[in-house]
């Protein structure tokens, strides 16, 4: 078609919505015979869920009454998945329960906490006891004899021992050499009928013992106990005819008053090397001795 020309066409021939427009109307444009879809039909456009799927399509301009169902009831153009064949069950299926898991053994933990905290305080314990056993023990300073701080066993007055025990004596026993005696004026010793060695005090003096039944040459350790009158002493320890050149001191441990005999009561050790079977421990006032003391008791331990 040519500018200028309408030919033998009509407006609603060449536009399919003519019939829409006042003139088109006027030259007699209709709108298309058919219902949707079909030929010379127009597609309607329409609202978000005017359409309804399952229901008696309309012609065009015609209107076809939806069915509403009752509050409640199911919709009759609708069926649920579940009732279909082979559709989803109707019921939820329980889940089965997740195995079981034991918790932490807590009773255990605690018994082993429990222990290791038992064996600590046992450990600490012992360690404390045996600290107090040491510290109970006779010390020696050095090479020096000092006093033994506990009570030791009152010795018999015999100068041998019985099978197993170590020999000890009283001062009425031993072999007393120039210007010593015995006596019992001052109370508080140990030797039978409360006798003690006097007359010690000047140079030249000496007490002898004769030990027998020494059953095994070795150390052993020689405790002495005397009196003093509040002041210091010494001597010189003879072994087998051998003198020891460090003395034996016999010093004033309790710091009592001087003039105190009776509470002046002490005890003092040394180390000394026997032989098996019978050896000889002298007791000496030697040069360089100061020996104002009295002697008790005498005898060996290990």
């Amino acid at each position: 078609m040519t500018p200028g020309e309408n030919g033998p066409s009509t407006p609603e021939d060449d536009d399919p919505f003519g019939y829409l427009y006042a003139d088109g109307q006027a030259r007699g444009a209709q709108p298309p015979s058919g219902g949707y879809g079909y030929p010379n039909s127009v597609s309607r456009v329409r609202a978000v869920g005017e359409r309804q799927y399952g229901q008696q399509q309309a012609g065009y301009g015609q209107a076809v009454p939806q069915q509403q169902a009752g509050y409640g009831q199911p919709n009759a153009y609708y069926q649920a998945p579940e009732t279909l064949p082979g559709g989803a069950p109707t019921t939820r299926q329980p889940v089965p329960p997740a195995p079981g898991r034991r918790g932490p053994n807590t009773k255990g933990l605690l018994i082993g906490a429990i222990a290791v905290v038992a064996a600590v305080v046992i450990g600490i314990g012992v360690s404390m006891l045996n600290d107090n056993s040491d510290d109970k023990t006779d010390n020696q300073a050095g090479s020096t004899p000092t006093q033994s701080q506990s009570q030791s066993p009152s010795p018999s007055s015999s100068g041998s021992a019985a099978s197993g025990e170590l020999p000890k004596t009283d001062a009425s026993a031993l072999q007393l050499g120039p210007g010593v005696t015995t006596a019992s004026e001052f109370k508080g010793a140990k030797a039978k009928g409360g006798a003690y060695v006097t007359g010690f005090n000047h140079v030249g003096a000496t007490v002898t013992w004769t030990v027998n039944g020494v059953e095994e040459a070795g150390s052993y350790r020689l405790y002495v106990r005397y009196g003093i009158p509040g002041v210091d002493a010494t001597a010189t320890l003879v072994v087998n005819g051998k003198a020891d050149q460090r003395p034996l001191n016999m010093k004033n441990f309790g710091n009592l008053p001087q003039g105190d005999w009776e509470n002046g009561w002490q005890t003092t050790w040394a180390n000394v090397n026997l032989n098996k079977g019978t050896n000889t421990i002298q007791i000496a006032c030697n040069d360089g001795n100061q020996c104002n003391a009295v002697l008790d008791q005498l005898y060996i331990t290990k």
